[in-house]
Formats: structure tokens, C-alpha cells, sequence
């Protein structure tokens, strides 16, 4: 292959890329978890949705009974993060989304 087809086809798959990487926008979220009953609950949930990808910072409150978190919204939804938490065995239902 030539360089200017080298260059071309390069061109080609960056200009394909790009728009995934630019439509992808940080969301922080908060959802109600109340039946976290005891001061270790937090741990349990923030690990969870930790391992969540695309997650990037979480804070869970014992006494507020809520977590927020940032996430990118390209590779994680609101639904992935109640399942999160659904898995340990706190279900949570969405507050607030800013």
C-alpha cells in the first residue's frame, strides 16, 4: 500500500472514531438505596458500583441513604447502576440526575 492510501485509510478510521469519543458525556446521578440498615452497607455498595465500567467516582451516604456517582454514559446507564447494587442486595431507585 502507498503512502497516500496508508494516509487516506487513516484518515478514514480516525474520522470514524472520533464521533463515538465525542458523543460520550460524563452523568452523576444519585439514587435512594433505602435499606442500607448498617455503617458497612456503604462499602458494600460503593464496591459494587465501582466495578461498574465507565464508572468514575462514587459516594455512598449511610446517613442519606444515597449514592452518587459519575459515569461515563457510553459505556454504563442508569440501569447498570441499579443492578449493581441490586446484585450486593440493595436495591435502589433514581433520585436525581444532574
Amino acid at each position: 500500500m502507498n503512502a497516500t492510501r496508508l494516509l487516506a485509510a487513516t484518515a478514514t478510521l480516525f474520522a470514524l472514531a472520533v464521533p463515538q469519543f465525542a458523543s460520550a458525556k460524563q452523568q452523576t446521578v444519585e439514587l435512594n438505596v433505602p435499606t442500607m440498615d448498617c455503617a458497612t452497607c456503604p462499602i458494600t455498595i460503593k464496591a459494587a458500583l465501582s466495578k461498574v465500567p465507565g464508572v468514575s467516582k462514587v459516594k455512598v451516604s449511610y446517613e442519606k441513604r444515597e449514592a452518587v456517582i459519575v459515569y461515563d454514559d457510553a459505556k454504563a446507564n442508569v440501569a447498570d447502576l441499579k443492578k449493581a447494587t441490586e446484585d450486593v442486595g440493595y436495591p435502589a431507585m433514581l433520585k436525581t440526575s444532574r
